[in-house]
């Protein structure tokens, strides 16, 4: 089944802003009907999130300030592509940096945007197994706790609103489903 009749055709886009991290374009589109609108988009390199799981049968978490939320917010260890980077390469030196560990098997769960109404970000999610503890290495500007916490504790997380953020959501589901496949739940 085709798409065509969904497609916005660009007539016209211009530059808003440009970031450290973002650029901010408006286009003009044609819409399916022949009317015109205007779209804001964000243009954003890419981002990863890492599931790391330990030997115990825990996930590495992480607390940090997010601006843009104005909380502090429980992810699992993420960041930003350098732009043209390899998501794995990126992977990988996200969860040593924020967590200090490293990781010597490495699988990829899945690709999804995290915001498609307005941003291209595309947000890879790998899962980390056989971890080593080295050293954290944070940014200049990162404040980051890490922790260790259990499915169980997990789940309660989400129950009780502490665990709200989409890409952590979306890792933490996929670990308790593989656990539950596997007869650990």
């Amino acid at each position: 089944m085709s798409n065509e009749h969904l497609i916005e055709k660009t007539v016209s886009s211009k530059t808003i802003y440009e970031g450290k991290i973002i650029d901010l374009t408006l286009h003009t589109v044609q819409l399916p009907n022949g009317k015109e609108a205007q779209r804001e988009v964000v243009l954003h390199p890419g981002a990863v999130t890492v599931l790391a799981l330990t030997e115990k049968d825990t996930i590495l978490l992480v607390k940090q300030f997010r601006k843009a939320t104005e909380r502090v917010l429980v992810e699992t260890p993420a960041g930003k592509l350098e732009r043209g980077e390899n998501p794995l390469e990126s992977a990988k030196r996200e969860l040593e940096e924020e967590t200090g560990y490293v990781a010597s098997e490495w699988k990829h769960l899945a690709s999804f945007y995290t915001s498609p109404g307005f941003a291209d970000e595309l947000m890879h999610a790998y899962v980390a197994t056989g971890l080593t503890l080295k050293q954290q290495n944070l940014d200049e500007d990162e404040f980051i706790d890490v922790f260790e916490v259990t499915a169980d504790q997990a789940l309660q997380m989400i129950v009780d609103g502490e665990i709200y953020d989409a890409k952590t959501l979306t890792c933490v589901y996929w670990w308790l489903r593989e656990r539950a496949l596997q007869g650990k739940a």
